[in-house]
């Protein structure tokens, strides 16, 4: 009789989680078109891999537009179940950051399965189940292969009516932007993987990577909301980027605002030297647009976050209706920081 709770997840994975994430700067060589005149031109698919954007999204010529996305990874967590919950949620979020609403999922499943019992598989798919339900969507299919590492995600598709369609793009230098979900994910994923995760910690990560980014869809009937997108395996720093690229505008942080799972926890294993491989990545792709940092402040904002919140840009004449909006959604939010007009002798995100 196999006892699932036994098994430990992270044990057969080299990563976790988004910190799985090739880093942005080798993506953009496997994106890059070189031959732009044999590349297709496709007038209804209004987001594609140009605009470095959640998903992809196609103009259905009636005032709605599909969303579609994918999004899997190696094991987070040590508990099959919220493994497959948690990659679920991560994947369901493309839609939300679109500001559309699901409507269905398909599962990516890779299994080692000379090493991990199906039953195993069986309680990532149940996990995935639950997402889905939640979502109020059907887990309505998927694909399976055996691989050396157990990988697990979703591809999701959705709806949105394209005049409340939000992009990474569309902040303006009247912008104050915000953060649904505190940040650590990629802590106190290396100091679980590294065996070294208090028992009272166990679970802090978790119970926020299970947070569905539902209030996204809702954030995208506001007029005042100008962009969002949301944090994953780039960090605050690379996905901030990418918004301020695509609204050609610089970004200054707050850096005391930046919510943290609890700071004191945080800081006690950035002490113990928990700094996940995807950070580096990270910093090596896209430090040389930031300002200067010290180095507490490049681990937390570099941090790959898994299932993070959203980025969320709110004109600033907006601010007392956009908090108040969010606080009877269930969030207390508070801006971490502001965009400016842009400058080229300037970083372009400062601290």
């Amino acid at each position: 009789m196999i006892n699932i709770s036994d098994i430990k997840m992270t044990e057969y994975s080299h990563g976790a989680g988004c910190g799985c994430k090739i880093s942005p700067k080798v993506l953009d060589k496997i994106l890059e078109v070189k031959e732009t005149s044999t590349a297709a031109i496709f007038p209804n698919l209004i987001v594609g891999n140009g605009e470095r954007d959640d998903a992809a999204v196609v103009d259905l010529g009636d005032g709605t537009a599909i969303i579609s996305t994918t999004d899997f990874f190696m094991p987070i967590v040590d508990d099959p179940e919220d493994f497959g919950r948690i990659a679920s949620v991560n994947a369901i979020s493309d839609i939300y950051a679109m500001g559309g609403e699901p409507l269905m999922a398909i599962a990516i499943l890779g299994w080692p399965i000379d090493k991990l019992p199906p039953e195993v598989a069986n309680a990532v798919v149940s996990g995935a189940r639950k997402a889905c339900a939640e979502a109020g969507i059907p887990l309505a299919g998927g694909h399976s292969i055996d691989s050396p590492e157990p990988i697990f995600g979703l591809a999701v598709t959705g709806r949105v009516s394209i005049d409340q369609l939000k992009k990474n793009g569309g902040a303006t230098k009247d912008c104050i932007f915000y953060l649904t979900k505190p940040i650590g994910v990629g802590i106190l994923a290396t100091a679980q993987k590294r065996k070294i995760l208090k028992p009272e910690h166990k679970n802090i990560a978790r119970d926020s990577m299970v947070v569905m980014n539902k209030i996204g869809a809702a954030f995208a009937k506001l007029p005042y909301v100008k962009a969002l997108t949301d944090v994953t395996g780039f960090g605050i720093l690379g996905h901030l980027k990418e918004m301020c690229e695509a609204s050609d505008v610089k970004a200054k942080i707050d850096f005391d605002a930046i919510p943290l799972l609890g700071k004191d926890v945080i800081d006690y294993y950035i002490n113990q030297n928990c700094y996940p491989g995807g950070s580096k990545r990270n910093w090596a792709s896209y430090g040389h647009v930031v300002g200067q940092l010290t180095d507490y402040q490049r681990t937390i904002l570099t941090d790959p976050q898994t299932s993070g919140g959203l980025l969320v840009a709110v004109e600033r004449t907006s601010q007392n209706d956009f908090e108040l909006f969010a606080q009877e959604h269930g969030l207390n939010l508070n801006p971490i920081g502001h965009f400016q007009a842009p400058d080229k002798q300037d970083a372009l995100i400062e601290v």
